[in-house]
């Protein structure tokens, strides 16, 4: 049988705090909780499959007959997208990424300066939909870029589509992803346009992630070596700076990936689709956007219900988890130290609960496609293996679209 496994990452939908949680300033913080706790989540197909089972969550209560359903947690630091996906995988950060939290040295500065020819503004942690209305009106006057971090490994370089032509933008966020390396080798620069007239900013779908290279193999290179295809819907692989990716699908919104996702479903003969959905992240959790996330959560959830009649538990392994939280609830717009919810529905899941590192998702993905286990990466299966499967070559990524 041509098997089919489907991990959707519900972007920064975090499950209760870590227990070193206090450690990053976020003791206390549970985004799905919290949330349950301030309006209605309306999510009857999440809600069957197991959430109200994998945690309390006040209106959604424990399902009759649940999916495989549970809490992971990462092993490793960091609480970022780079963090929670590498770790999904079977990848651990050894030590945490860089962070810049008094803004870049000098010497980075120079360096963009230098690729770029425009001057700098900002440079400083800053919320993404703040910066740009403090320092729009200026950088369309000055031609400068907006270049800010956060608590998380970045640097964003932010510029309007009408001063900075997007190909300019990317080419300058790409020749500083190769000065951001060694001493200074953040996880991740992001390009991020915008546009409009001050007072009316609005970023586009036009924002590219320039990831670090993964430190070690992941089990999206263990699935390509089996001779499967990889297919990455949005951030999902950016994160892996392309590495063990064979197809990249847009997903800059949770519309796309949810049509790329589909798509897939629809015509995918074998292989693994790796997917985020980014808005309740990016629009709802970062603005503290309670009633928002919640209406994502719901439009989410509308798809999980549209996927379920499409999939063969006997053929299809779905899992549903995050890689993060970012509690609207907490101090501050940044992302929190969580546990991840776990739901998978596959041909004999029992039903029964399953609470292990976040690794698990990888290894379980891995023996459900190839009948095996990866001797070297992290992660425990929670699904029985298939028979076994030949080996095959490794193809290059390609972008789809």
């Amino acid at each position: 049988m041509r098997r089919r496994a489907f991990v959707v990452v519900l972007d920064a939908a975090g499950a209760g705090a870590l227990p070193d949680a206090a450690d990053y300033g976020d003791a206390g913080t549970n985004t799905l909780g919290h949330l349950a706790e301030r309006v209605p989540l309306r999510v009857p197909a999440l809600a069957a499959l197991g959430l109200g089972s994998a945690l309390a969550l006040r209106g959604v209560p424990p399902s009759g007959e649940p999916a495989l359903h549970g809490r992971l947690h990462a092993t490793g630091p960091g609480k970022d997208s780079i963090a929670g996906h590498w770790e999904l995988m079977g990848v651990v950060a050894p030590v945490p990424l860089r962070t810049y939290p008094h803004g870049f040295p000098p010497e980075v500065l120079d360096a963009l300066r230098s690729v770029t020819g425009r001057g700098v503004l900002c440079n400083r942690p800053y919320s993404g939909t703040e910066v740009i209305e403090d320092y729009g009106a200026e950088h369309l006057a000055t031609g400068d870029l907006i270049v800010y971090t956060s608590q998380d490994s970045v640097l964003q370089v932010a510029a309007h589509v009408d001063v900075v032509p997007l190909d300019e933008l990317y080419a300058a966020c790409t020749a500083m992803r190769s000065v951001m390396q060694g001493e200074h080798a953040v996880g991740r620069v992001i390009a991020r346009p915008f546009e409009g007239a001050p007072g009316a900013f609005a970023r586009t779908d036009g924002r590219r992630d320039l990831s670090i290279v993964p430190p070690a193999p992941s089990y999206l290179d263990r699935v390509q070596a089996a001779g499967l295809p990889v297919h990455a819907v949005g951030k999902a692989g950016e994160v892996f700076a392309g590495v063990g990716v064979d197809v990249q699908h847009k997903g800059s919104t949770n519309e796309q990936a949810i049509a790329a996702v589909d798509a897939l479903a629809a015509g995918l003969d074998a292989g693994l689709v790796f997917a985020n959905l980014v808005e309740t992240d990016q629009v709802f959790g970062h603005r503290r956007d309670v009633p928002g996330f919640a209406r994502a959560l719901e439009r989410i959830d509308a798809a999980v219900a549209g996927w379920l009649p499409r999939l063969d538990p006997g053929r299809d392994l779905l899992v549903l988890t995050a890689d993060h939280g970012c509690d609207p609830t907490h101090t501050g717009t940044d992302h929190t130290r969580e546990h991840v919810p776990l739901l998978a529905r596959f041909a004999g899941h029992g039903g029964r609960r399953h609470d292990g590192p976040m690794a698990d998702v990888g290894a379980s993905v891995h023996r459900w496609l190839t009948g095996e286990d990866a001797p070297g990466l992290r992660g425990t299966a929670f699904v029985s293996p298939p028979r076994r499967r030949g080996g095959g070559p490794r193809r290059a990524v390609r972008r789809a679209g």
